[in-house]
């Protein structure tokens, strides 16, 4: 399978020498993979380097600030599940919040695990004051503690946080940490707080903040304010002598957290397209690791030809150039050849109607969004954990409503009805062109094929793990995720033959991720699903969420393949 890019490193496989195999297809991507599987928290550790916890990957990397360069320090088969900010404390331990199970850790500088609480529900911001260390809970009514590494009970220094986030101490010897809502609703603007480390009455700080999501302190005592909006604002506040606050945008979508090196130079996080950007007081950028897809996930086309992909926190469409090159931006420093069109949390499923795209979400529901005007309307609401969805012959969304084992219809007066139930796993749902309804059991390792009557006949069986689907012609194609293959199904004869092999999806090969992703407190979804989703073109093509490495790759027939 030719593959039409230069090597790119990733989180895949860092030589970038791993290609798919295969005599039937060429394989193009569409974007340039993302060595960093999101970026949320990050610190300097004693070494220098960046250290970049992934609550998406479930690790933590470090960061070679001079040259790029990414080394996993913190697999994802350790004792963490889902860090979400991390920092280093006198002693070059480091300490990590472990945000779905509820936990922190400590990790010595030898690299032994221990378990400092257990107690803290959805702990986030964390942070170290000499030896002391503090966190704070992203959860309405969140607390501020301190806890005690060598043992003790926590302290509580304060309640009723509006989802607490990144904090840090600050030049006058006080905690600042940001409020993320305001009156628990996500559409105001957010506020600062501080609190001296030991006790005493909360005091506000700065009001009307742009989504606050995180606060840093530069070297002269200058306090940042971090945005997680599409806008990549940041606001400068003078706490010394006026107050008065300076907007900077930088265009770096949903930041997430801040660092400053001893040059006073500022690097951040992206929660929805990963990386590590050094960000210039005029808000200039310079990626140090390229952003791009965390995902991706579902990936559909419309009748234009563009491609979007739901990426986890956000809509997307990787951006190609005329030449069908990925648009990796001027000199190679843009924004990893991905265009955000809106931020949409905790998206995988996602199928084109037209002008429309319809999505599932983790929260559990199933959504309609209209990109020229950017409104979204809910179809349904309350379902268990709905991944795929497809248009059905009637206009209907039928949907893949994972855990509760059913496929589902949603008709245009938003009526849910029941198709088939019964089912172990079903991931994701495709219509031929006689309107049969196909599911994939990706535990079961099996298709089905969904009757009239609710019942379901095997498609085939015998398969590694297949996800994703699509229809070409008379042929049905599935993303077989553990055996990492597309596999053709003839819907005439049943025949099938594995068409492409080595497709970047999953985990990095030797790598036994977690199985079961988590809620943690409040119904907010924990680690992702890791979908590949599969979608047919108009020309007959296919387009894969090569989800291993961050891209999307285009499928093109190159000759006839044979049954095998």
């Amino acid at each position: 399978m030719a593959e039409t890019t230069a090597a790119h490193p990733s989180r895949f496989d860092e030589t970038g020498s791993s290609r798919p195999v295969s005599t039937h297809w060429e394989a193009m991507r569409l974007n340039p993979p993302n060595r960093l599987w999101g970026s949320n928290g990050v610190a300097f550790g004693p070494d220098g380097r960046l250290y970049v916890a992934q609550f998406l990957a479930g690790q933590i990397s470090a960061v070679e600030p001079a040259t790029g360069d990414v080394e996993v320090v913190v697999p994802m088969d350790s004792p963490v599940q889902s860090p979400d900010d991390l920092a280093f404390g006198a002693d070059g331990s480091m300490y990590i919040s472990d945000l779905v199970p509820g936990r922190v850790w400590r990790r010595s500088p030898r690299g032994e695990y221990t378990l400092v609480s257990g107690e803290v529900a959805n702990p986030n911001g964390i942070t170290c004051v000499g030896d002391r260390l503090f966190v704070n809970e992203m959860k309405p009514g969140g607390r501020l503690l301190e806890l005690f590494p060598d043992g003790g009970d926590p302290v509580v220094l304060t309640e009723g946080l509006a989802l607490g986030n990144a904090m840090q101490l600050g030049p006058d010897g006080h905690l600042y940490y940001p409020h993320m809502m305001s009156g628990q609703n996500p559409l105001l603007t957010g506020q600062v707080w501080r609190i001296p480390p030991d006790g005493g009455a909360p005091e506000l700080v700065a009001d009307d903040v742009h989504q606050p999501v995180a606060v840093r302190f530069d070297q002269g005592g200058v306090l940042h304010v971090l945005s997680r909006g599409v806008e990549g604002i940041v606001t400068r506040i003078d706490l010394h002598g006026s107050g008065s606050r300076t907007l900077v945008t930088s265009g770096v979508v949903g930041l997430d957290n801040a660092a400053f090196d001893a040059e006073n130079r500022m690097f951040v996080s992206s929660y929805s397209s990963g990386g590590v950007t050094e960000m210039h007081p005029d808000g200039r950028i310079r990626e140090i690791v390229p952003r791009g897809l965390d995902g991706p996930y579902g990936v559909t086309i419309d009748l234009g030809g563009t491609v979007y992909a739901a990426d986890h926190y956000r809509l997307a469409t990787p951006a190609v150039t005329h030449e069908g090159e990925p648009d990796d931006g001027p000199d190679g420093t843009g924004p990893g050849g991905v265009t955000t069109h809106n931020l949409l949390h905790f998206h995988h499923g996602l199928t084109a109607d037209g002008e429309l795209l319809h999505f599932t979400s983790q929260y559990g529901n199933v959504q309609t969004y209209d990109p020229e005007s950017g409104t979204t309307r809910e179809r349904a609401a309350g379902l268990q954990r709905p991944l795929g969805i497809a248009v059905g012959p009637d206009g209907s969304l039928v949907v893949a409503e994972t855990d509760a084992g059913r496929v589902v219809a949603v008709d245009d007066s938003d009526t849910v009805t029941v198709l088939a139930e019964g089912l172990d796993h079903p991931v994701d749902v495709a219509f031929d062109g006689a309107g049969r309804c196909y599911v994939s059991e990706d535990r079961l390792g099996a298709v089905l094929r969904i009757e009239a009557d609710g019942t379901t006949a095997v498609v085939a069986d015998g398969l590694g793990a297949p996800q994703g689907l699509a229809v070409l012609g008379d042929e049905l194609f599935t993303v077989e995720t553990g055996h990492r293959t597309l596999r053709a199904i003839s819907l005439t004869t049943g025949e099938s033959r594995t068409e492409a092999e080595d497709l970047p999806v999953g985990p990095p090969p030797g790598v036994v991720p977690r199985t079961e992703p988590a809620l943690f407190a409040d119904g907010m979804p924990g680690v992702a699903v890791r979908f590949a989703g599969l979608a047919a073109t108009p020309d007959g093509a296919l387009l894969l969420s090569a989800n291993g490495e961050g891209t999307v790759l285009r499928l093109t027939r190159t000759g006839a393949a044979t049954a095998t």
